[in-house]
């Protein structure tokens, strides 16, 4: 039986050990609470304010934006108007690069996470000559800087005739794009348990079946988050569009660059412009938060 002074006992060491708890200790413990999240909302909500002073900055007039700053709105919220998204609208250089960029950006997301896919199964379970060689030519990859490939490929871009063209901007964000693709699902990939697929494999899959009824699924938060990673770089590069678009092919970034260095003055299409260039990407990563979040975390774990 136990006796009241027998539990006396028992509750002594756990009170002494709350007792010789450091001040540091019991802060930290309330900070990671209700403080913590507070902080955390009010951090978000500042890197917010560019996103939200442009946003606001684009829905008022010209004459506005010239004399006062975007703030105002909250004194004078009948300043707000779609005027600036009208002119932006019937500027056919925005209009058009904005549907160049989603040609541009779809495609070379499309065929690095289809081809990077492909390419990670085969190093990662399927043997042939040289694998091993050839996995860490794609990981030296990794380190060449884009720079130095823009004038070897420009002049390869124009024997060919691809130069000036969305095609060869797509073919230079895709080749780039690719060894870390590869890398990345490859590591992911080799992480399968082998029984599940020589499992398969005994049911009478093939390769390609294998991929994509067991690889595919298993692997669709690394694909996810390398979708993301991929989308955001193309679509907000400039550098590369630059060099290898023309007038007729050029997207958003560039399109917007050149307005400001033909018509400095004309913030009632730049702002509209650049927060639409930014807002779309924003939208793509919050759509596919759940996913990017699955496959960071299932990286770390493995």
């Amino acid at each position: 039986m136990t006796t009241h002074a027998d539990r006396l006992t028992k509750r002594a060491p756990v009170e002494s050990v709350k007792a010789k708890r450091s001040l540091a200790a019991r802060l930290a413990e309330g900070v990671s609470g209700g403080l913590l999240r507070v902080f955390l909302i009010v951090v978000g909500l500042f890197w917010l304010v560019p996103t939200i002073g442009l946003l606001l900055s684009s829905l008022r007039p010209p004459r506005e934006m010239a004399a006062s700053g975007w703030w105002e709105v909250f004194s004078k919220p009948s300043q707000l108007t779609f005027e600036s998204y009208d002119k932006l609208l019937q500027n056919s250089d925005i209009t058009n690069s904005l549907v160049n960029t989603v040609l541009i950006t779809v495609p070379a997301t499309a065929l690095v996470v289809v081809i990077g896919a492909l390419a990670g199964y085969a190093f990662a379970w399927m043997e042939f000559p040289g694998r091993d060689w050839w996995f860490l030519g794609v990981v030296g990859l990794l380190v060449v800087p884009v720079q130095v490939a823009l004038i070897p490929i420009a002049e390869l871009f124009g024997k060919l005739g691809l130069f000036g063209s969305i095609f060869g901007v797509v073919l230079f964000h895709t080749g780039f794009g690719l060894p870390f693709a590869v890398f990345l699902l490859r590591n992911f990939f080799a992480e399968i348990p082998r029984e599940l697929l020589e499992a398969a494999r005994l049911d009478g899959a093939g390769e390609l079946r294998l991929f994509a009824r067991v690889v595919m699924p298993l692997g669709a938060p690394a694909i996810a988050s390398l979708g993301i990673f991929q989308f955001l770089w193309v679509w907000n590069d400039m550098l590369i569009a630059l060099v290898f678009s023309d007038a007729d092919s050029q997207p958003i970034t560039v399109a917007l660059q050149t307005q400001v260095r033909q018509f400095g003055n004309n913030i009632d299409v730049l702002a509209p412009g650049a927060f639409i260039s930014m807002v779309i990407p924003l939208a793509v990563f919050f759509a596919f938060q759940r996913q990017f979040v699955s496959g960071v975390m299932a990286g770390a774990v493995k």
